[in-house]
């Protein structure tokens, strides 16, 4: 693009005066850089402009008549990055996607497959927000094949596409894969960038999908999160209580806190399933606590445990079995289940002491059965 150095210097100058007095000295580094074409420092002064929330009036027409005037000597991730600080500014969601998809094309070359990916997301998530789902999917499946293809990338980009593909599972209720986005997206960020409000609705929105999903039964990684952590002395703490009984199997906690599932129409929709859910918890725990060598359970120890009705609990078993929870057999003539493994999972402090206790009766079995051999061996047993 051919550059009028002249007509940029007015141009400059002209932002300069509209621009907040405290502001002026960065418009001052911006045109010196300019001027002596000091690409990484302009760039880098430039960021610095745009975080300012005072700089707001102006990014979309310092990215339009500038920016772009030099857009292929700096860094493409922040030429983007600039380019989504100025997208912001536009009137609605259509005219941010006109200019964004412009961006993304600028940047589709091999060169700058990166800065593709974050423009690509970007886009992918105002079609959201424009309910466009088919087209935010096929931008989104598209960047996560680029993804795939790079031995590493900016923490960034993969936070932006983590956030926006949780956002699309979200929205199509796609718990599981919205449960496994979103915690990827937490891991790619710093947590303390989030506010007290983000925090708590992202903990809300996993604590719902965790419970809701039918093909997530371990919810360790959400349990040891601090952002769950964000939820106590809220007036949603029993959703973070909820997860810990559901955790341990705990039916008389389910059912102190099962009132407040009316609170969160996603949970109150999913009630049926919600009890066969902490009925399978239940039953792992109930595994869990016997020592390996007495895991053959009758039906009716069964039923006693989980509360479940005794000719159901066939079906509650080979569910259990199914969804790889536990692994066994069943007697069916006998009723009586024989359990050999059990998913491990998070262990609160109540089932850590469980285990304490067991490890204390196996030691003081070993202490027993070494006096026993010790007594009938006798003599033959060397000292």
């Amino acid at each position: 693009m051919a550059v009028d150095p002249e007509v940029i210097s007015n141009f400059l100058s002209e932002q300069r005066e509209n621009a907040p007095e405290e502001l002026t000295q960065s418009f001052l580094n911006i045109e010196d850089y300019w001027d002596r074409k000091l690409w990484h420092q302009l760039t880098d002064v430039l960021g610095e402009y745009f975080h300012n929330p005072k700089s707001a009036p102006q990014r979309v027409s310092l990215f339009d008549s500038f920016i772009l005037t030099f857009a292929e000597k700096i860094n493409q991730l922040k030429f983007v990055a600039l380019g989504l600080s100025a997208a912001t500014q536009c009137s609605d969601d259509k005219e941010r996607l006109r200019f964004l998809t412009k961006l993304t094309e600028k940047v589709d070359k091999p060169s700058s497959q990166d800065a593709y990916v974050y423009s690509l997301v970007a886009v992918a998530e105002v079609k959201l927000r424009l309910k466009d789902y088919d087209g935010a999917r096929k931008d989104l499946d598209k960047a996560e094949s680029i993804l795939d293809t790079f031995d590493s990338v900016e923490t960034e980009v993969h936070a932006s596409f983590y956030r926006t593909n949780a956002s699309h599972h979200q929205a199509k209720h796609d718990f599981a894969a919205y449960y496994k986005n979103a915690l990827l997206y937490l891991a790619c960020i710093n947590l303390k960038t989030f506010t007290t409000r983000e925090s708590q609705s992202r903990a809300y929105d996993l604590s719902i999908a965790a419970l809701v999903s039918d093909s997530i039964y371990n919810f360790g990684e959400l349990l040891l999160h601090p952002i769950l952590d964000s939820l106590t002395n809220t007036e949603y703490a029993w959703l973070r209580d909820l997860l810990f009984a559901f955790n341990r199997g705990d039916l008389n906690a389910y059912n102190v806190l099962e009132n407040n599932l009316s609170r969160a129409p996603l949970l109150e929709e999913h009630k049926t399933f919600l009890w066969q859910k902490i009925s399978l918890s239940a039953l792992t725990e109930a595994v869990f606590r016997r020592p390996p060598h007495d895991r053959a359970m009758t039906f009716e120890t069964i039923a006693r445990e989980t509360n479940v009705q005794p000719q159901e609990i066939e079906i509650l078993i080979m569910k259990a079995l199914s969804l790889g929870l536990l692994k066994g057999s069943i007697d069916q003539v006998a009723e009586v289940a024989r359990i050999s493994w059990v998913q491990p999972k998070v262990l609160d402090m109540k089932q850590i002491d469980n285990m304490r206790v067991r490890l204390k009766d196996w030691d003081s079995s070993v202490d027993k059965l070494g006096h026993w051999i010790e007594g009938v061996g006798k003599d033959v047993w060397a000292a």
